[in-house]
């Protein structure tokens, strides 16, 4: 099938470089010409193993183009994709300008049928403004398909080539076949169902795993002051099929470009339909004070931090992603400056990203994790990067001026900790070095 593209953000370029790989001819389109003339010499624009290997296969194999001209693309292709940007407005509903705009500029290079798939997530209804929009600036007949995507920053292609499921959604069941067969060879799991449930599904499954996240940082919190272990919590409820093992690692909250992002836009849609989703605002709520535990275990540590030096190992949201968005680390290194800290940076991939975003000239930015604890009163993990699973903790403790270190990923076990001299503090875990006295409201005190 001959395929375009539009955005060559995550999903968009993930999506196209797939598809390709699937035997598709795939053109992957955006108007930034400078980004198209990186990918075109192979050189990704975001981080993601692997990416930039299969980009040179497709294109060495003729299945794989890029481009900054919509309307030829356009009229080249059978199916066109819709990958841009859905970013929140202030008010936490999703911004579909760059949608509209899209769907805007499609319709007036359209030469003949089409179909139109959303990967994009769109709150429930955008597909039939897209409908409409496409119909006012076109008289050729289109089909419209929403597919929403389930990738992962750090682990997109595996995704995206081995779902658990695919999910289409349509009101043509004529389409059915066709969009089996674009998929061919990913998962036999395929879900077809109408387009409004498909927009919906997108977000529901966003919004549940969100509340996993919060649900176990809220048991951790609990398991610190009764004496329990989260990770021996979590292991035995994850041994429920009804339950899972997945998302349930406690730690410093959930952060990055969709948790954030779809959990305010889902609680916005259902307020535009007079229904208040409680149970999902305490989630955001729960989330945004996790973050700010670090800055009291370093208070009972340290006391006033005015003065002191802090290490911070990470700042991507997750790792194996150069992702900054809505990353925890950003309100905590801003929480430590304005408490006077001198604040030392590592992150092996996205310290560049994080520092377009916040720079200040308390912060030191380090190009080693050893670099950012020399001297440093303590050490804060907050994205566990599988490089920091094996730190020496004993040269960790000798380098440092007061061995503190905070463990936000619960990366380290009792027997590494042992014999270092460090004051361990980790989240849930109290027989590891757990915090008596946390309270929630000291997120608002921050």
């Amino acid at each position: 099938m001959k395929l375009t593209v539009i955005g060559t953000g995550y999903v968009g370029l993930v999506s196209g470089v797939c598809f390709a790989l699937g035997g598709h001819h795939v053109i992957c389109v955006d108007k930034d010409e400078e980004k198209i003339k990186k990918l075109k010499q192979m050189e990704s624009p975001i981080y993601e193993p692997g990416i930039e290997e299969l980009i040179e296969l497709n294109l060495r194999e003729e299945r794989l183009s890029f481009s900054a001209d919509l309307q030829d693309s356009v009229r080249h292709s059978d199916i066109i994709i819709l990958a841009v940007g859905t970013p929140s407005l202030p008010n936490g509903e999703a911004d579909l300008t760059y949608i509209e705009g899209a769907a805007a500029e499609i319709a007036k290079a359209m030469d003949g049928h089409k179909i139109i798939m959303t990967k994009s997530t769109v709150p429930v209804g955008t597909n039939e403004k897209i409908s409409k929009m496409l119909s006012k600036f076109t008289h050729h007949s289109f089909d419209i398909v929403s597919a929403p995507e389930f990738l992962r920053e750090g682990s997109a292609i595996r995704d995206t080539l081995h779902p658990d499921r695919i999910v289409i959604g349509l009101d043509n069941p004529e389409l059915e076949p066709t969009m089996r067969e674009l998929h061919k060879g990913f998962t036999e799991n395929v879900f077809v169902t109408d387009i409004r449930s498909a927009e919906m599904i997108k977000y529901a499954s966003n919004a549940f795993l969100a509340t996993k996240i919060s649900f176990i940082n809220e048991i951790a919190n609990i398991c610190e002051k009764v004496g329990a272990d989260v990770t021996e919590v979590a292991q035995g409820m994850g041994m429920d099929q009804r339950i899972g093992s997945s998302f349930l690692q406690a730690g410093i909250g959930y952060g990055g470009s969709c948790f954030p992002k779809d959990t305010n836009a889902l609680i916005q849609i259902a307020g535009n339909v007079d229904y208040e989703f409680k149970l999902l605002k305490s989630v955001v709520e729960v989330n945004k004070g996790q973050r700010f535990m670090i800055i009291s275990k370093l208070h009972e540590s340290l006391g006033s931090l005015r003065g002191s030096t802090i290490g911070i190992w990470g700042l991507a949201f997750k790792p194996n992603t150069d992702d900054v968005r809505e990353a925890p680390a950003r309100e905590i290194v801003e929480a430590l400056v304005a408490e006077g800290a001198t604040v030392k940076l590592y992150d092996p991939i996205a310290a560049t990203n994080f520092r377009q975003q916040y720079d200040h000239p308390q912060l030191r930015w380090c190009n080693l994790p050893e670099e950012a604890a020399e001297g440093s009163d303590a050490v804060c993990l907050l994205t566990d990067w599988s490089l920091l699973k094996d730190i020496d903790l004993h040269q960790l403790a000798k380098s440092m001026r007061n061995g503190v270190l905070i463990d936000g990923r619960n990366v380290y076990s009792k027997e590494q900790i042992e014999g270092t001299g460090l004051v361990y503090h980790s989240v849930g875990r109290p027989q590891m070095g757990g915090l008596s006295g946390y309270s929630a409201s000291v997120a608002g005190a921050v």
